[in-house]
């Protein structure tokens, strides 16, 4: 059964805020920012904080700064890029986190064979430095402007290549980010369609967190703008056929209206989930 929760606040402290949010908004699941998610400064934590969370039981997901590239042919910002990544995976490990996600990145400033090449020359060392009860780390496929090295499910084969389909590599999905990328979720078949694109590539069993998010634009906008489940172009339907299909995921809003909003949207997907269950 997909566990059902939202990205949350931690003001206050990673425990004090992220277990307040959980319980405010009926989050079975969480995911938090162990960073500046717009910077490049390192969280550094707290011991206290961090065993409060272990303690506490509830699943985890980090999600990296959004300053990640590291298919970036800008060497500082690939050098930062592997510091964060390495950053978030050690706090992960700190913390109990299921997984790590970070944007699959795009090949700023040179050609795409060269920026695959490194993003697998960067991180093929931090995967293999995870052990079992350490987070996998989970690439997440973009909504496809610019150079995006992921949008279509189908481009996660040549990057989980340049991975060597590590094991510790895992996907997570952004509905709004499939939608804009092309994948109609409202056709009957839209949601079947895009798994077997996934499964194609290589990536099928590697699912292991999916971000519930309605899209605000059309399909095939190639733009990112998150919108309240039921709200937006998607709908609600494909959401339930997603919870069906990837029973071994978890699912997390990281919708529009704060608090209200993401307890609003959790108990539209437990709703979803205990109908098709």
């Amino acid at each position: 059964m997909p566990l059902i929760g939202s990205h949350a606040t931690v003001t206050g402290g990673l425990a004090t805020g992220g277990l307040s949010c959980a319980a405010a908004v009926g989050a079975e699941v969480i995911q938090v920012f162990v960073s500046n998610p717009r910077g490049w400064a390192a969280g550094p934590g707290s011991a206290a904080q961090d065993a409060r969370l272990r303690e506490a039981g509830i699943p985890v997901f980090i999600h990296a700064t959004y300053m990640v590239n590291l298919g970036s042919g800008n060497p500082e910002v690939a050098g930062k890029s592997a510091d964060a990544v390495a950053h978030a995976l050690r706090r992960g490990g700190e913390i109990g986190a299921r997984g790590v996600v970070v944007h699959t990145g795009s090949a700023t400033g040179w050609d795409r064979d060269r920026a695959l090449r490194q993003v697998g020359e960067i991180t093929l060392p931090l995967l293999d430095k995870l052990g079992d009860d350490d987070p996998d780390l989970l690439f997440e496929p973009m909504a496809g402007q610019g150079q995006m090295l992921c949008a279509r499910a189908g481009d996660l084969a040549e990057y989980l290549a340049a991975l060597e389909f590590h094991p510790k590599a895992g996907i997570c999905l952004d509905t709004c980010h499939l939608f804009a990328a092309g994948h109609d979720l409202t056709d009957a078949s839209g949601v079947s369609q895009m798994l077997g694109e996934l499964a194609a590539a290589g990536a099928g069993g590697r699912v292991r967190l999916v971000h519930a998010n309605d899209s605000l634009l059309g399909c095939g906008s190639k733009r990112d703008r998150h919108e309240t489940i039921g709200a937006g172009k998607i709908g609600i339907a494909p959401f339930g056929r997603l919870l069906a299909a990837l029973p071994d995921a978890s699912f997390v809003a990281e919708t529009p209206g704060g608090k209200a909003g993401h307890a609003r949207d959790i108990a539209t997907l437990k709703v979803l989930r205990a109908e098709t269950g």
